[in-house]
């Protein structure tokens, strides 16, 4: 009775171990996720926020039908998701939001939204893209 008993704790310690691993790795998926949907949120805000300077007249503190000037503000080019970059084609008529989230998360890729005069679109760059 002794050993059947032993086995079984044995057994049992299996199970338990192989659910905590199993729910390690869905928090870090779970994690990495979240942090995309944010980076892309936040891209897409950014976006948001250049398509009014573009349209706004220059009177009033827009670019006039051109994103030349346009930056992202302080405040938001760092958040608690990540850093952002803005990147210029030579195109005044569109630009990239480079959204990447912090080293410490161990994530290798980054959110690049393009904007456009009518259009703002987020691709995810690198590994682990999905």
């Amino acid at each position: 009775m002794g050993q059947q008993q032993l086995l079984l704790i044995v057994l049992g310690l299996i199970i338990v171990g192989l659910a905590i691993v199993v729910s390690i790795r869905v928090f870090i998926a779970n994690s990495e996720e979240s942090t995309k949907d944010a980076i892309i949120s936040d891209s897409i805000t950014l976006g948001a926020m250049a398509q009014q300077y573009f349209r706004k007249p220059r009177a009033l503190g827009g670019g006039s039908i051109s994103f030349t000037d346009w930056s992202i503000p302080h405040t938001l080019d760092t958040t608690d998701h990540g850093v952002y970059t803005i990147s210029r084609a030579g195109n005044p008529s569109d630009i990239e939001i480079t959204g990447t989230p912090y080293a410490s998360t161990g994530f290798n890729w980054t959110v690049v939204t393009t904007i456009t005069p009518f259009e703002v679109t987020s691709v995810i760059a690198g590994g682990g893209g999905g």
